[in-house]
């Protein structure tokens, strides 16, 4: 993979998961980093660590300004900010629903337009959004949650239509369920959470979940200047489970 050495990038909800995963590799690549968070206080150097609400336009403003001044100007933004919703259609309150579209729907909206007058003098500019199998897969009890990642698909998509001949790509990278701290809450609050975690796994045809670090490699993938050619894309890092459909393993 080509080196990522002089580079600028700004990672969104980077203090912890794959956004942490993410920073830390672009870093590691020889970027320039800065991490966007709600709490940053965690974020370890040599990232530069800025508290930014995306839910909020002049904090978001202020925050992507400041990234690129200290950065001298960006290359890379990764919106990877997101929160999670249980519940089928009858269940999450209108608050809820507004709440968890404005963070990872507009959220995307709003830093990426902050970063636009950045990226176009770029001449490595890429954005990429966390989506999720959800936004292609019917998952159980994740209405609001797949709503709102089937809205960042099409928006990556229409993103990249838009910016494509300003030298701007955009993609989309869709995990299948990580081993995240978020994953870890959803299992701690299960009534067995052995077991949910077994069914989790089952679900994804590898029959283990998606780590943190292999979202972010595909990530940086597709930041980088190895991916010049690749814009529009959605890449699944899920095991298999979007495309596969296996027959029921045998049982001894």
């Amino acid at each position: 993979m080509s080196g990522l050495s002089g580079l600028r990038a700004v990672v969104t909800g980077g203090a912890s998961g794959i956004g942490l995963a993410t920073a830390r590799k672009l870093a590691g690549r020889g970027a320039s980093v800065a991490v966007l968070d709600l709490d940053p206080s965690g974020v370890p150097r040599p990232l530069l660590a800025l508290e930014a609400d995306v839910s909020d336009d002049p904090s978001v403003r202020a925050a992507v300004d400041e990234a690129a001044e200290r950065l001298g100007g960006l290359d890379i933004l990764v919106n990877n900010a997101g929160i999670g919703a249980q519940g089928t259609v009858e269940d999450n309150p209108d608050e809820q629903w507004h709440r968890v579209l404005d963070v990872n729907v507009l959220g995307m909206v709003r830093t990426t337009r902050a970063a636009l007058p950045y990226l176009r003098r770029s001449s490595h500019a890429a954005v990429v959004n966390t989506c999720s199998i959800a936004a292609t897969a019917g998952l159980p009890q994740r209405a609001l949650y797949s709503a709102s990642k089937g809205a960042v698909l099409s928006l990556t998509l229409a993103m990249a239509a838009d910016h494509v001949r300003e030298g701007v790509r955009v993609n989309c990278v869709n995990p299948g369920t990580a081993d995240t701290p978020w994953v870890a809450r959803l299992l701690d609050a299960a009534n067995d959470p052995e077991a949910e975690r077994a069914a989790l796994n089952a679900r994804q045809p590898m029959g283990r979940l998606v780590s943190a670090a292999e979202v972010a490699a595909a990530i940086v993938y597709l930041a980088s200047p190895a991916a010049a050619s690749v814009t529009g894309t959605a890449l699944a890092v899920d095991g298999g489970m979007q495309g596969l459909r296996l027959r029921p393993a045998a049982h001894s």
